[in-house]
């Protein structure tokens, strides 16, 4: 099991959508359109409710928490997808983080 303690603190960010990233959901999953980058990004459910908790100003923290009580996976997966989830989409330029 992961030691998700060295990370811990990761998850006192505040996270919010790029003024520059127009969204659609479709169905389970949202679509992505860049305008800086002109690209499209597509998220999966859990990819999309991440983004959903992240347009209503949430800390990572709190998305974390809905995520495990939402989803059926491992605390240690779902810390580490969000995360890796975040940081993509700050690197591509899609959210910023406090």
């Amino acid at each position: 099991m992961p030691d998700m303690t060295a990370t811990a603190d990761a998850l006192d960010r505040t996270v919010h959508h790029s003024p520059d990233v127009l969204f659609q959901e479709v169905g389970d999953e949202t679509v992505l359109l860049d305008l800086a980058g002109e690209s499209y990004f597509g998220l999966n459910e859990v990819g999309a409710r991440i983004w959903q908790l992240i347009g209503e100003g949430a800390t990572l923290r709190s998305i974390f928490d809905a995520l495990v009580e939402e989803f059926d996976a491992e605390p240690e997966r779902i810390h580490a997808d969000l995360l890796a989830l975040v940081d993509e989409l700050a690197k591509a330029g899609l959210i910023r983080t406090d």
